[in-house]
């Protein structure tokens, strides 16, 4: 049966309870004024009707009318209650609706990306060599795992290659580097989106001589971050989140008072809370938002600071309502936020910065067009269109503005 069915049928239903529960208390009242009358209330959400209990025979009229008066009130509102959720439960069926049909086509598309995700992944080309090193040693017909450069184990089958978050090999002639001109290097190098991973293996590089050096272990939470950007394949990305945000863990309890130790622990429980359940991602949320607000206080002039911050309260300003009430039940509180906080931010994050990124023009955009400033809408998407394409973000921004017009 159709869903507008069954929410005629229930509607018809409760409207018939209802008016058959007035004819009775009209009955009791004009017909048997003095006869005494048991009379169930309904069962609402949040069973708050419970039945009524015999009344007295000898109770007059005047008192009786007053309760069956009370007693309808409570009904009626129940009833509107009940109607204005059935009204929202509507839209979001809608959304469904409309959402579920493209589901096959995404699954489809996702499947049929897999090859060539997989060819373009960054580890790609590493993996392939220790493959073809493992498989002609002899040691294996079928499946078998085998330790590879970088330390990690990887498997061949004999139908297809597995995916496995390795990395290239670590340089053979390692330059002797003290700390300061090690992290200046790979902060220049991470300059280049070209070059973001040769960063990485740089720091890789010196890990076990500067571990335990907390500015070199927050860049290192930082560029396990840059690989799960780079990377296009899943189980790549979720490795080097894990262990991102396990880095991430250790620099934030050795280092409280460092605002790029919070900063870059939040971004990769943000990354890690992409491959998790609907509880987890919630705590992920909680724990991502605290930890910004504390880089915030700590690295005020920071903007990429705002920027973030500005996406999380664009995102939970556009929560619906099941999302809200889901978070709700499970945590007994509901994030808020506003387009107009979320708006404060990008605007800081633009002052500290004047044309920060493609990204951040693009989210003032949408922000003034949900505040119906289409003026400002304008100027910001006209922003947006004119600042290249150099990091992935600018990509997706770009991509972003194609599916929304502007007057």
């Amino acid at each position: 049966m159709p869903h507008s069915t069954n929410k005629e049928l229930i509607l018809g239903i409760m409207v018939g309870t209802t008016g058959i529960s007035l004819l009775l208390l009209w009955y009791r009242k004009v017909c048997k004024p003095r006869t005494a009358m048991n009379l169930p209330k309904f069962l609402s959400l949040g069973n708050a009707f419970d039945l009524v209990t015999s009344q007295d025979e000898m109770q007059d009229d005047q008192g009786t009318a007053a309760i069956y008066q009370g007693r309808q009130l409570q009904i009626l509102e129940k009833l509107n209650e009940l109607l204005t959720n059935m009204e929202e439960l509507r839209e979001e069926i809608k959304i469904l609706k409309e959402t579920i049909p493209k589901l096959e086509e995404c699954v489809c598309g996702e499947l049929g990306g897999k090859t060539t995700a997989h060819r373009i992944s960054p580890q790609h080309r590493a993996r392939k060599r220790r493959l073809a090193t493992v498989q002609s040693s002899g040691t294996s017909n079928s499946s078998e795992e085998a330790e590879s450069e970088g330390g990690y184990i990887t498997a061949s089958t004999d139908t297809e290659e597995q995916s496995f978050p390795v990395r290239k090999a670590l340089n053979k002639c390692v330059e002797e580097l003290n700390l300061d001109a090690l992290l200046q290097k790979a902060d220049n190098l991470r300059m280049d989106e070209s070059k973001k991973m040769e960063s990485f293996e740089l720091l890789c590089d010196h890990k076990e001589k500067f571990r335990d050096e907390i500015e070199f272990i927050w860049r290192l939470v930082r560029a396990y971050g840059d690989m799960y950007e780079l990377s296009t394949n899943t189980e790549e990305k979720k490795h080097y989140a894990n262990i991102g945000k396990t880095l991430g863990e250790k620099a934030v309890t050795r280092a409280p008072m460092n605002g790029h130790c919070h900063l870059w622990y939040a971004v990769l429980c943000g990354y890690v809370s992409e491959f998790e359940g609907l509880q987890n991602k919630v705590n992920y949320g909680y724990c991502f938002k605290e930890h910004l607000d504390k880089a915030i206080e700590l690295l005020p002039a920071e903007p990429f600071l705002y920027y973030l911050n500005g996406r999380y309260c664009y995102a939970v300003s556009k929560l619906s309502w099941i999302e809200k009430k889901m978070a709700a039940t499970l945590f007994r509180k509901i994030p808020t936020s506003t387009i107009q906080e979320a708006l404060q931010n990008f605007l800081k994050a633009e002052e500290l910065h004047p044309g920060f990124s493609k990204s951040n023009y693009m989210y003032l955009s949408k922000c003034y067009r949900d505040l119906k400033q289409t003026e400002n809408a304008m100027k910001f998407h006209d922003l947006a269109e004119q600042l290249p394409c150099i990091t992935k973000e600018d990509k997706n921004a770009e991509e972003e503005m194609k599916k929304y017009a502007l007057p």
